[in-house]
């Protein structure tokens, strides 16, 4: 089983983890890390997971993370999925995924003037 994050999620996650460092909220995180899944996604971990709780697995995740990188929580996520065969994939990997927020940062590239090309020929 694949289960996909956007990019606003996995950027959710990555804010929640931080705001937990800095104010030990481990609560509020487990129940970001729990809203960051789909009903569906949920219903099937449920079934994956051998306490049939997605949010014990999830305290457990938390328990083990040691509260200073929330790259390292990732990982710990990302492992522990895998270990009841669920693979955690990101927007970017998603073959479906809308593509339109990258043409737009590349129109906006486009529309950037750089300092070191304009010549100033005192016009003003």
């Amino acid at each position: 089983m694949q289960i996909y994050l956007d990019k606003r999620t996995v950027r959710q996650i990555r804010l929640s983890a931080l705001d937990a460092i800095e104010e030990g909220d481990l609560d509020t995180l487990r129940e970001d890390l729990y809203n960051s899944f789909s009903d569906a996604d949920i219903e099937e971990l449920d079934l994956r997971v051998d306490s049939g709780d997605f949010l014990e697995l999830l305290q457990d995740i938390i328990d083990e993370w040691s509260g200073d990188d929330e790259d390292e929580l990732m990982d710990l996520l990302e492992t522990e999925l895998s270990d009841i065969e669920v693979e955690l994939r990101y927007e970017a990997d998603n073959p479906d995924a809308d593509d339109d927020d990258d043409d737009d940062d590349a129109e906006d590239e486009d529309d950037v003037i750089h300092e070191e090309f304009v010549e100033d020929d005192g016009l003003i």
